[in-house]
């Protein structure tokens, strides 16, 4: 049954990311012969007008076949033939429909629980926030003259305070009150000791799961940049089989956790695809800027050999990772 939901989270993730490229091409008019989730043998396949949609073996990924994407076309309806805007657009579509599917899943999970607001529902007694005069009721709008407007705001300042003294300003019966507090470490958290209202609301949900998915995002690309500049260890980069393991282990404890887990895998499938790696949708949208600046087309023959070579590479990482998480997974 974990087998089964994991693959069903893949599919999910992959089919949107795909969609995105399918829908775009759709709109700009590039003829699309096969929608595809999944890679290797066909297990289900079905003819439309112009294109077939397919359901392959290996839950690795999918892809959106179109004419002329790998070679020069005269057919108007190619996808070479388009501007480079519309080239672009088509590609972007993929990591873009990504971090829609994010925001629509912590929008399922937020009108479920709630969302955390900025007011605060309670104190937990002999913890900072308590001991420093934080009463229930009380509105948080601004930490070390930082103004918050959301929960995740809260957690964030608390978090970059390290332990350290913070100014807490909160507005109470149309007052405004500071205190200074000093985060306490619990179970490896910096905890002031206050729990958040939370509200039901659609609307609000929408907004908040925008935010999650920024913050989520801005999380991602720190990561990122610590670990090109040797400041984080990429020891733990999980692959296709930790990632499964993941799901299984989320669908164990409740419906929810998956969900969670597919948005946080899915701004993170978003994510790499952006980046400039051979193969990857962001060297696409690098070699049409570079296309679009030089006012001349790159050569489909060299363009495809750095993709065939980044494919490569990818899949060696992919084995190698693959292997790691086996072992992980064992221990």
């Amino acid at each position: 049954m974990n087998i089964l939901v994991s693959f069903l989270v893949f599919g999910v993730i992959v089919f949107f990311h795909e969609l995105g490229h399918f829908a775009i091409a759709k709109m700009v008019g590039v003829k699309v012969y096969e929608f595809a989730i999944g890679m290797g043998p066909k297990l289900f396949s079905y003819r439309g007008y112009e294109t077939e949609y397919t359901i392959r073996a290996l839950p690795l990924g999918g892809y959106v076949r179109m004419e002329g994407e790998e070679e020069s076309s005269d057919d108007p309806k190619s996808f070479s033939n388009k501007s480079v805007l519309e080239r672009i657009s088509i590609i972007l579509a993929g990591p873009v429909m990504n971090f829609v599917l994010a925001v629509i899943l912590f929008m399922i999970i937020f009108i479920n629980t709630g969302i955390p607001t900025t007011i605060v529902k309670d104190t937990i007694q002999n913890l900072p926030a308590q001991q420093a005069g934080i009463m229930p009721g009380d509105r948080i709008v601004e930490i070390n003259n930082s103004k918050v407007k959301t929960w995740d705001d809260v957690v964030k300042e608390i978090n970059f305070s390290e332990g350290k003294q913070i100014n807490i300003k909160v507005e109470r019966d149309k007052s405004l009150y500071t205190y200074i507090v000093k985060p306490v470490q619990e179970e490896g958290r910096i905890i002031i000791g206050i729990l958040p209202k939370q509200e039901r609301n659609i609307l609000l949900s929408f907004k908040y799961s925008v935010y999650r998915v920024y913050y989520i995002l801005s999380d991602m690309l720190n990561f990122l940049f610590r670990t090109i500049t040797g400041k984080a260890s990429a020891t733990e980069v999980t692959g296709p089989v930790g990632i499964l393991n993941l799901v299984g282990q989320a669908a164990q404890v409740g419906m929810l956790n998956v969900i969670y887990l597919a948005s946080i895998i899915s701004i993170n499938l978003g994510l790499l695809n952006l980046l400039p790696i051979p193969a990857l949708d962001g060297s696409r949208i690098l070699f049409l800027i570079v296309e679009g600046i030089r006012g001349k087309k790159i050569s489909p023959e060299r363009e495809n050999t750095v993709h065939l070579i980044g494919f490569a590479l990818l899949m060696a990482l992919t084995i190698f990772i693959t292997y790691k998480d086996i072992l992980r997974i064992i221990k």
